[in-house]
C-alpha cells in the first residue's frame, strides 16, 4: 500500500516538472521566434524563411494551450500543496493568464481576415503587451530558479517519502547536481540572450508606434518646393488620422533630394513619362479619406491622402491592349509589387499620394511619394513609389516571392 500511494505521489510530481519544462520550452521558441518577426533586421535577411518562421511561431503558439489544459486537470490537487504560500499560487495565476492571453490574441492574429481590422489591431496591442510583461517575468522567474534548485526545502512539490519513511529530501543530496547545473546554464544563457533582446525590442517597437507630428518632424527628405496642400487637405476632411503608424522596412530608410528624385511611367504605355519633382507636384491632384490596414494586425484610420489617383495616371500615358499587370518600384531599389490591371481600373481609390492630413509624408511612411491600395492590406501600398511599369506578364513582388497572398483582400 505504501508502495503504491508512494509511486503515485512520485508520478504526479514528474508530471508538473514535465510540464514546467515543455512549457518552458514552448515559451523559449515563441519568444525568439516573434523577436525574429518583429525585428526590421531579419525580414530583408531571412527571405522566404521569415514565412517559415510565422508558421512556427503560430503552431508552437496553438501547440501552448496543450500544456495549459493538461495542468488544469492537475490544477485542484496542486493548488491544494501551495496552501499557505501565495506567492507561488500568484506565480501560478500570472503564467496562466499570460498562457492564455497570448493564445486568445494569437489566434485572432491568426485568423486576421476573419476577425477584421478593428479586432486585429485590439489582438496586436495585447499580444504586444503581455509580452513587454511576460518576457522579463519569465527571465525573473528563470533566474530566481536558481535557488529553488540549490535548496529543496524551498520547491513547491516535495518529494514523498519513500515506503520506509525516510523523506528524499533528507538523504544525503550532493550540493548542486548536473541536472540542475544544466537547468541553471539554460536559464542562464536564456536571460543573457534574450534580456538585452527584448530591452532592445521593447525600444525600437515603442520607437516605432509614432505619432504623425514625429514623423513629420523628423523627416530626412528635402524635397523643394513643398507641396501646398489642398483646401480639402487643411484641415484634412478625415479630421485628422487615428492610430499609430509602425514604422517596417526592408532595407535601410532611403532619403531624397530633387537632385535623386524622378517618377517614371513607363513600358507598355502609348507615351512614357519621367518627371522631375516640380513637375510632379504640379499634377492636377485629388483628395481622398481611407482607412490603412497592416497585415501584421494594426490600421490607422481616416487617412486624408492627396495625390493622383493611379487610374488617371494610366490613362495620361494611354495602356497598350497587351499590357496585363501594372508593376510598382520602390526607391529603396529592393521592393516591388503588382496589381492586375483589372483592379487597378476596378478600383477608385488607388492612388499615388504625396501628402498625408495636409502635411508632405515623410520618409518613415515611404514619402516622398507612396503608393496607396486602401482596399488591400499595406504591403502593396508601395513605399518610396518612383516607377510604374506597365508589363505583359506576371511578377512576384517582394512579400509575394516570399510567401504573402498575391491577391491582398481585406
Amino acid at each position: 500500500m505504501k508502495d503504491w500511494l508512494f509511486n503515485i505521489r512520485k508520478g504526479y510530481g514528474r508530471k508538473l516538472t514535465s510540464l514546467h519544462t515543455w512549457n518552458g520550452w514552448i515559451v523559449v521558441i515563441l519568444a525568439l521566434t516573434g523577436l525574429i518577426l518583429l525585428a526590421g533586421f531579419w525580414r530583408g535577411v531571412l527571405g522566404e524563411g521569415r514565412v517559415w518562421i510565422k508558421w512556427l511561431h503560430i503552431v508552437v503558439g496553438i501547440a501552448s494551450i496543450v500544456p495549459v489544459i493538461y495542468y488544469l486537470l492537475l490544477a485542484a490537487k496542486h493548488w491544494k500543496q501551495l496552501a499557505g504560500k501565495p506567492w507561488q499560487r500568484f506565480n501560478v495565476i500570472v503564467v496562466l493568464s499570460l498562457l492564455a492571453g497570448w493564445f486568445v490574441s494569437g489566434v485572432m492574429l491568426w485568423l486576421y481576415r476573419t476577425v477584421g481590422p478593428t479586432w486585429s489591431n485590439v489582438a496586436l496591442v495585447v499580444h504586444d503587451a503581455l509580452t513587454w510583461v511576460g518576457l522579463p517575468y519569465i527571465i525573473y522567474h528563470s533566474l530566481t530558479r536558481v535557488k529553488w534548485l540549490k535548496e529543496p526545502s524551498r520547491r513547491t512539490i516535495q518529494a514523498p517519502k519513500e515506503p520506509d519513511g525516510i523523506h528524499d529530501a533528507a538523504k544525503p543530496q550532493p550540493v548542486y547536481t548536473r541536472r540542475a547545473f544544466l537547468r541553471l546554464a539554460i536559464g542562464t544563457g536564456l536571460a543573457v540572450t534574450l534580456g538585452p533582446s527584448f530591452i532592445k525590442w521593447l525600444g525600437s517597437s515603442v520607437g516605432t508606434s509614432r505619432n504623425l507630428e514625429d514623423l513629420i518632424e523628423n523627416d530626412k527628405n528635402h524635397m523643394v518646393p513643398a507641396p501646398q496642400p489642398m483646401v480639402a487637405s487643411s484641415p484634412p476632411i478625415g479630421g485628422g488620422s487615428r492610430g499609430q503608424f509602425r514604422v517596417y522596412t526592408v532595407t535601410p530608410i532611403p532619403t531624397f533630394t530633387n537632385a535623386n528624385w524622378s517618377f517614371t511611367i513607363d513600358g507598355l504605355v502609348d507615351k512614357a513619362f519621367n518627371y522631375d519633382w516640380e513637375s510632379f507636384v504640379a499634377l492636377p491632384r485629388k483628395v481622398q479619406v481611407s482607412d490603412f490596414h497592416c497585415i501584421t494586425g494594426w490600421s490607422v484610420y481616416d487617412n486624408t491622402w492627396e495625390g493622383i489617383p493611379l487610374k488617371e495616371l494610366l490613362a495620361q500615358a494611354g495602356v497598350k491592349p497587351q499590357a496585363r499587370t501594372v508593376k510598382f518600384y520602390s526607391g529603396d531599389g529592393v521592393y516591388t509589387d503588382t496589381l492586375t490591371m483589372e483592379q487597378a481600373m476596378q478600383m477608385d481609390d488607388v492612388m499615388v499620394a504625396f501628402m498625408h492630413d495636409g502635411k508632405p509624408i515623410p520618409s518613415d511612411l515611404g514619402g516622398p511619394v507612396k503608393l496607396i491600395v486602401p482596399k488591400m492590406y499595406a504591403y502593396k501600398s508601395v513605399k518610396w513609389l518612383n516607377r510604374i511599369e506597365l508589363i505583359e506578364g506576371e511578377h512576384a513582388g517582394y512579400w509575394i516571392e516570399r510567401g504573402y497572398p498575391k491577391d491582398a483582400w481585406i
